[in-house]
């Protein structure tokens, strides 16, 4: 383990924050996404009846989701796909690895799978001898870089043109200093063509398993998912247990829902359905738990497992947008890794749920209506009382809860701050005080609010 993967997400947005003008490109331009979203969702009429719709439907696959996976594996097998289960992301590598084995397959093409990064296949492939090439160009332009995506859907956005032009210089031979994004656009596509030609082996993700037909759906705006599948000889496809949609004419809810919720897009570019693999091709389906079984078992959290991974509530949230995705040092970042997370390591991921104001916009975008900011809530309490909560956490609560537990001591408590504040301010404007690293203390208050109450209100 890396120094980097054992660091908080308080070190590692304080990292992420010495750059300033990185940090304010990265707010307003996940802010405009989210903006796109709103323009888009208040053009539907039905953008509230497709939520709800939505979320009931992701209900009801939940309180039967043994039923939906067993009738969509009967399908799947009947179209002619194998299907395989992995109970953990070990098992999945395995599964992978033992597939490219049994063919002679040294070298695989991928597309954009969150279940791959969150079961680091890329680096088990890589030990294994297997060269795996990430088609999509967010996934490409970090692999480059030797870096996690920071973001479900746009995985390099925290990277700037320029930088990406460097990378490209030095992997991909574009001159040097280029950082017109139609160029090395054009540079990316020609470098993939290649890959696409002769790789044997694709692996896509799932993002939506109907359990009526059978057949899987991939959503892109790139084409690379389609071009890999078509072009190899052995299709695999990574997904999650939750994935499945009971019938056909579900999805067009939440093809609806998907990519305005993400984009602001109508819909995206290719919405591929995958049944049966073609005349000599082998297709392969993984359906991973991998901790989703456990997450299931905890009630306050299960409704977590409706996500479709559209990205919605890391383009929201202000802590998300001001820290960056790597802050959160987990494949999912944002305020829904931050519910998923501690369901496979409470201790490792317990700084999470506290990455958090709580402010509730990210329920508020969900197309799925989980109850994120409650989630998050909770979560700090099922850590607090387990013990996994930072010593600092626990000394300030406790302090607080002593606090505001006795009138007196509150206001005597409130009178002390207004006090050093006015006449020595250096007692709190120090580098102790995270609140006075990066914002300024406010003036302090010539009386309290119930002082002036007091004063100004006649008692009856």
């Amino acid at each position: 383990m890396t120094d980097e993967a054992i660091k908080t997400h308080p070190e590692l947005s304080e990292t992420f924050n010495q750059d300033e003008a990185r940090v304010d490109w990265h707010d307003e331009t996940l802010w405009w996404i989210r903006q796109k979203r709103d323009k888009s969702a208040h053009s539907i009429p039905e953008w509230e009846m497709l939520r709800e719709t939505a979320s009931q439907i992701k209900n009801n696959v939940l309180s039967d989701l043994g039923k939906y996976l067993v009738s969509f594996e009967e399908k799947a097998l009947a179209n002619g796909i194998i299907v395989h289960w992995a109970a953990d992301a070990a098992e999945h590598n395995r599964i992978v690895h033992d597939i490219l084995q049994k063919n002679g397959i040294g070298q695989m093409v991928k597309s954009k799978s969150m279940l791959t990064e969150e079961c680091h296949l890329n680096e088990y492939l890589e030990q294994h001898g297997i060269d795996v090439i990430d088609s999509d160009l967010g996934e490409r332009i970090v692999q480059l870089a030797k870096e996690p995506p920071s973001h479900i859907v746009l995985p390099c956005i925290h990277k700037k043109k320029e930088e990406i032009g460097e990378l490209f210089y030095r992997h991909l031979g574009v001159p040097e200093g280029t950082s017109d994004p139609q160029i090395l656009t054009e540079a990316a596509r020609q470098h993939l063509r290649e890959t696409f030609l002769t790789r044997k082996a694709a692996l896509t993700g799932v993002n939506f398993a109907i359990a009526e037909t059978g057949e899987f759906v991939v959503c892109t705006n790139e084409g690379n998912a389609d071009m890999g599948a078509h072009l190899a000889d052995v299709h695999i496809a990574s997904m999650g247990m939750e994935k499945i949609i009971p019938e056909r004419k579900h999805l067009g809810v939440f093809l609806r829902l998907l990519t305005r919720s993400a984009t602001g897009q109508p819909i995206t570019t290719y919405s591929s359905h995958f049944k049966k693999p073609r005349p000599g091709q082998e297709m392969h389906i993984i359906i991973v738990d991998n901790g989703r079984t456990i997450q299931m078992g905890r009630a306050d959290f299960r409704a977590s497992l409706k996500c479709i991974r559209c990205g919605a509530c890391m383009n929201t949230c202000p802590v998300y947008r001001r820290s960056g995705g790597h802050s959160y040092h987990n494949a999912i970042s944002g305020p829904i890794g931050a519910i998923l997370a501690p369901n496979l390591d409470m201790k490792k991921y317990a700084d999470l749920p506290f990455a958090s104001t709580l402010c509730g916009s990210c329920s508020n975008v969900c197309p799925v209506k989980i109850d994120i900011h409650q989630q998050l809530y909770k979560w700090r309490q099922v850590i607090v009382k387990e013990g996994y909560a930072d010593t600092s956490k626990k000394i300030g609560m406790q302090l607080m809860t002593f606090t505001l537990s006795s009138p007196v001591i509150y206001r005597t408590a409130g009178k002390a701050g207004r006090w050093f504040l006015k006449h020595v301010p250096f007692a709190v404007n120090n580098k102790f005080n995270p609140w006075y690293k990066h914002r300024d203390m406010p003036e302090a208050p010539e009386e309290s609010f119930g002082e002036w109450y007091k004063r100004n209100v006649k008692q009856k």
